[in-house]
């Protein structure tokens, strides 16, 4: 019989080539979402083609949660359906700035929906001004339609607000909001198409 310290010796080399294949490869199939809870980050796996998300009823509420397919395209094809600065900050993640986007001021009532797959995702009489230059929202249309995941960019942590549905990047979401919630969803208006409510 091998003495165990040899078998050690001769499996690590092994072992040292396998697990970086294996955990490039789970990297780049897994996309791992970080929701914040408080104090505390908590990590799921969001399915990769299916969502449950809430559309709008016809008097603009929203409906039954339905399961559908995730609205996935290449990234050449959001480039034609996008105006370049949509583009930036949908799928490139940029900011517009502050004090400049068409929908800051608005304050017909309707809902806003996401630009690219027009998900409904935030109401009018959840939007209040918050000086921060910035569309502000204290809860979304519903929760379903919202994704957050932790961002760690420019030396900063914050959360990342996404529609649901296309992985649209929208804003941040900050916890010095209004009551109920205690909640600011700060939104680019270019991620944003708003519907007027008719009457």
């Amino acid at each position: 019989m091998m003495p165990r310290l040899l078998w050690v010796a001769l499996l690590l080399p092994v072992v040292a080539v396998v697990l970086p294949a294996c955990g490039g490869c789970g990297n780049r199939a897994r996309v791992e979402e970080e929701r914040v809870t408080g104090e505390n980050v908590e990590m799921s796996e969001p399915t990769d083609t299916i969502v449950v998300v809430r559309f709008a009823g016809p008097d603009l509420s929203p409906a039954e949660a339905e399961t559908v397919d995730k609205v996935v395209k290449p990234d050449s094809v959001w480039r034609q359906l996008l105006t370049p600065e949509q583009y930036r900050i949908t799928r490139a993640q940029g900011t517009e700035r502050a004090f400049c986007g068409g929908l800051l001021s608005n304050k017909e009532e309707g809902i806003y929906r996401c630009v690219c797959c027009s998900l409904p995702l935030f109401s009018s009489d959840t939007k209040f001004e918050s000086g921060s230059g910035w569309p502000s929202f204290f809860r979304p249309f519903a929760d379903e339609n919202i994704t957050e995941r932790i961002d760690r960019s420019h030396g900063m942590i914050r959360v990342e607000i996404l529609c649901t549905l296309c992985d649209a990047h929208l804003g941040h979401m900050f916890r010095d909001g209004p009551p109920p919630t205690g909640r600011r969803y700060c939104l680019n208006s270019e991620a944003l198409v708003f519907e007027p409510k008719t009457r």
